[in-house]
């Protein structure tokens, strides 16, 4: 026997609304990552310093991944099908995946270009006062996609863009380390780009583990809750004898989905037995938030 319930918020049946949200805080944050690049791009090609010309890369990645986020949040938010019963939300999941794998081609290819440039003592042109100040106004535009993209994450449940806010977050320490490479140079340091272009591309390669650690689990199935917490809510209910089998995982948004194997008494009717198994759902999902449950039921 199997008995299942859905919360009230289950984001399935309004997985329409929440992709509407998450597609328009990325249109807003394309076009601010759009302005962020043509800047960065037209500073590094007037200097030739490589920690610019790496900011322009995290930036164009920026862009890049707010595109393949809107179609891969379009696909997340369509509900279970035959072939997903599940549904396609780890489609977002996918997203920041692939995020982790653009940082690591920029963070190879900065890599590269900046021992280079210290083997063959290679400078950049000295930044104008104009060079400095955009690269400055960049920073500013960056902080603001950052708390713009994390307060919409939370609001939303959305892992992606919780992951982009994360990317975005580098980019503003990235851009610091590009100006300071910019003021070290005209201060008579040349050589100071390509070892803050190696720095940069440590940050890039740190905020791409962080998102992986974040990602994986999730695209795995790794547990959601522990075994025994579930065992422990299922102890309390009079009725239920023991616990067979305990499955949980997460979805990206945060959703839950559990499924347990509960042995009652033989005995029970299966009114009574449906009737134990709709309290056991309500104990979980009370304890564990938005959550789908299922519970199968066996006699002793």
């Amino acid at each position: 026997m199997a008995n299942e319930t859905q919360s009230a918020d289950n984001p399935a049946p309004a997985g329409g609304t929440r992709s509407d949200g998450v597609r328009r805080v990325l249109r807003v944050v394309l076009v601010l990552n759009v302005l962020v690049l043509a800047v960065k791009l037209v500073v590094g090609v007037r200097t030739h310093a490589l920690a610019v010309l790496g900011a322009a890369l995290e930036s164009g990645l920026d862009t890049l991944t707010n595109v393949l986020g809107m179609a891969l949040v379009a696909i997340a938010a369509r509900g279970p099908d035959e072939d997903h019963p599940y549904g396609h939300a780890k489609f977002e999941t996918v997203g920041t995946i692939g995020i982790a794998g653009f940082l690591s081609i920029s963070c190879f290819e900065l890599l590269r270009e900046s021992v280079t440039s210290l083997i063959r003592a290679r400078a950049p042109h000295p930044a104008s006062a104009v060079d400095l100040g955009v690269m400055a106004v960049t920073l500013a535009v960056n902080a603001g996609i950052v708390w713009y993209e994390r307060r919409a994450g939370r609001r939303l449940g959305s892992a992606f863009l919780a992951a982009d806010a994360a990317h975005t977050a580098s980019d503003i320490f990235v851009t610091l380390l590009a100006v300071a490479s910019l003021v070290l140079t005209r201060a008579g340091a040349p050589r100071a780009d390509a070892l803050l272009g190696i720095a940069v591309a440590a940050l890039i390669a740190w905020t791409g583990w962080q998102i992986l650690r974040q990602s994986v689990p999730i695209l795995v199935d790794a547990r959601a809750i522990e075994a025994e917490e579930l065992r422990r809510i299922a102890g309390a209910i009079p009725g239920i004898l023991g616990v067979r089998a305990v499955r949980s995982r997460a979805a990206a948004s945060g959703h839950l989905f559990v499924e347990m194997t509960i042995v009652v008494s033989g005995a029970w009717s299966v009114e009574d037995a449906h009737a134990l198994a709709d309290a056991l759902e309500r104990e979980v999902e009370r304890a564990a938030g938005r959550a789908e449950v299922v519970v199968h039921v066996e006699p002793d």
